[in-house]
């Protein structure tokens, strides 16, 4: 069982940038994949951006001003969130999924939130 604990969430300025964590549980050396998702008031859950060893897939919306870095040592992963807008305020859940006994496996942080207002 994975468990990924999300940081860094908090009230922000239009234009601003704000940096949150993921701590995950386990190496992420055995994830084959991480990423970001999010979840606006009264709106479905929405994808950031994932990454696997071979590609990244972003969300339209945040291609261009948000990036994913990983600290193999301290088995974290940050999402980097810049020139951040009123629409960007959500929950950000950090995700991975890693294949074990013959099937992928999801697994869900329980989301840090991020208010962008003035």
């Amino acid at each position: 069982q994975v468990q990924l604990v999300e940081s860094g969430g908090g009230l922000v300025q239009p234009g601003g940038s704000l940096r949150v964590s993921c701590v995950v549980s386990e190496s992420i050396f055995s994830i084959n994949t991480m990423g970001w998702y999010r979840q606006a008031p009264g709106k479905e859950r929405e994808l950031v951006m994932t990454v696997t060893s071979s590609s990244t897939n972003y969300g339209d919306s945040v291609k261009g001003r948000f990036t994913m870095s990983r600290d193999y040592g301290k088995n974290t992963v940050y999402l980097q969130m810049n020139s951040l807008k009123p629409e960007d305020t959500a929950v950000y859940y950090c995700y991975a999924q890693r294949y074990t006994s013959g099937r992928n496996m999801d697994y869900w942080g329980k989301g840090t939130l991020v208010t962008v207002s003035s």
